[in-house]
């Protein structure tokens, strides 16, 4: 059976983009997923690598039953009680594959597609509409379901990111009204906004220290492979998440560090190195003239991200 149809448009890191020819969403806490409905096959789902990820997500089932021939952007989202997405409660559902335990995790913890574009419709491939034709063709769908809903976009992105900072959101993404989707493609035309300075690097290796992992050597990769240094993260390294970072990470020790130049002596002292596979998000003050995170903290494991995905911001 065919795969994905295509890869998603990505945002680029950066300031709000402010004056007119722009909307405003929501970002959500999420992991990207495109929805095809039709084709004789009901609804398919996949992940931004291109895995198909439909047996993950029973309660999105019913969205076939809604609408036919489409294909769907948006962000799977696991909502708590107050409203906020959790990634940690989604994490337990991403790589769901087995139809019962996914069923018993969708009634206990269920998702939410947050649709945001509309790439084809009734035949006809709309990746080079505006994104304000788009939308519109989007929300004259009226799509709505227990699983699944369209957010709405905004005019004002002084006020999105003041209204995403009130209800605890992750920040805002912006979008050129005017531009069209670009498969793929890493694009200017859409700039996402953290309310928190946080960013995705490349664990190299770490160092013990009173536990197993006292800090993670973390960098960004180059064009040959190799990391550029970027710090040693300590903080917000509990129990549970050095059990899941060894779990992950001691099968993939080297020899070798992967850095592109000498980590610093003080970093590199006692260090077990691995291969540059595995991706985390960290949150940090300010970074030093050379790249360095200053006052780093982890904040989570990025399963649903490859190094490839990863950016020097």
């Amino acid at each position: 059976m065919a795969g994905a149809p295509l890869k998603p448009m990505l945002a680029v890191t950066g300031e709000l983009p402010t004056g007119p020819g722009w909307g405003y969403e929501f970002k959500w806490d999420g992991v990207r997923a495109l929805a095809e409905v039709g084709g004789g096959a009901g609804l398919r789902m996949f992940a931004r690598s291109g895995a198909e990820i439909t047996a993950a997500y029973p309660e999105v089932a019913g969205l076939a039953r809604q609408v036919d021939d489409v294909l769907l952007d948006g962000e799977m989202v696991v909502l708590g009680e107050d409203g906020v997405p959790s990634f940690t409660a989604l994490a337990e559902r991403m790589h769901v594959r087995e139809k019962g335990r996914a069923a018993r995790l969708a009634a206990s913890m269920p998702a939410t597609y947050m649709i945001f574009d509309l790439l084809r419709l009734r035949g006809a491939d709309l990746a080079r509409w505006s994104y304000v034709e788009r939308r519109r063709a989007l929300d004259s769908l009226g799509l709505g379901g227990p699983g699944w809903t369209v957010p709405p976009v905004f005019p004002d992105g002084a006020a999105t990111w003041q209204a995403a900072g009130e209800h605890g959101l992750e920040g805002v993404v912006a979008k050129q009204l005017h531009s069209v989707y670009r498969p793929g493609v890493r694009s200017p035309d859409w700039v996402k906004v953290k309310l928190e300075v946080t960013a995705d690097f490349v664990v190299g290796g770490w160092r013990p220290g009173v536990r197993r992992i006292g800090g993670l050597l973390v960098g960004v990769p180059t064009a040959d492979g190799r990391l550029l240094f970027r710090g040693r993260v300590g903080g917000g390294i509990g129990t549970a998440a050095e059990r899941a970072l060894l779990t992950v990470l001691e099968p993939l020790r080297t020899d070798r560090p992967p850095f592109a130049d000498p980590v610093p002596r003080e970093d590199a002292r006692g260090a077990v190195w691995v291969r540059p596979e595995v991706v985390v998000e960290v949150k940090y003050g300010q970074r030093t003239p050379d790249g360095r995170l200053r006052f780093p903290r982890l904040l989570r494991l990025r399963p649903d991200k490859t190094v490839e995905d990863v950016e020097d911001v």
